[in-house]
């Protein structure tokens, strides 16, 4: 289904009325989309477009800022190697070069079964932990050839849903906030004052 189904709908009304302008709400919208489809449709960005009042253009020039928006199928597990400075000096690109064998693709390409897509990634923010990589963006740290031919090997026989779930599955913790401490959301255009943290009251 490309469209958000019914559940999704429902759930993307609750998430745009968190907002003071619906179109802040595209992000979230944008990751519950991807969890249903596995990538992001040209049906879900109308329909996403339709419910925050945007053009799908518009929903289509946010999703492609950020790199954990795909618009096509990928498999089943995205597997991110990193390749800038402190991962390439530990040996990123050889183990790059090593799941290509492995796993009989090219960086960007997906195996014919639908199970691994393999892809490069810019910084993933554990430098201290290079060589790293992602899989669905849950990390594995210090990686090393055996290290990534186990992974593989453990993913193909199941036995490590519970850590990495199939791709566009998110966190299935969600922030509540109580409207009794809720801050009060307001429209940019009715804010007349500057924030506290501006004000030459405020302790340093």
């Amino acid at each position: 289904m490309s469209r958000l189904n019914e559940t999704n709908t429902k759930s993307a009304r609750e998430i745009i009325a968190r907002y003071p302008r619906p179109k802040s709400a595209l992000i979230p919208l944008l990751h519950l989309s991807q969890e249903q489809n596995g990538y992001i449709t040209r049906e879900a960005m109308q329909h996403l477009g339709e419910l925050v009042g945007v053009t799908s253009a518009e929903v289509y020039g946010t999703a492609t800022f950020y790199e954990m928006f795909k618009f096509e199928p990928v498999g089943k597990y995205l597997i991110n190697i990193c390749r800038t400075m402190s991962c390439a000096l530990m040996g990123a690109n050889e183990l790059m070069h090593h799941a290509e064998k492995k796993l009989g693709v090219n960086a960007g390409g997906t195996t014919s079964d639908g199970m691994f897509t393999l892809a490069h990634a810019e910084c993933q923010a554990a430098c201290t932990e290079a060589p790293t990589l992602q899989v669905n963006y849950r990390y594995r740290l210090r990686v090393t050839p055996t290290d990534l031919d186990n992974l593989i090997d453990n993913l193909r026989d199941n036995k490590l849903k519970d850590e990495f779930p199939p791709h566009g599955v998110l966190a299935k913790v969600q922030q509540v906030i109580p409207a009794d401490r809720a801050v009060g959301a307001k429209d940019p255009e009715d804010v007349n004052e500057s924030p506290a943290w501006l004000d030459g009251k405020a302790a340093l």
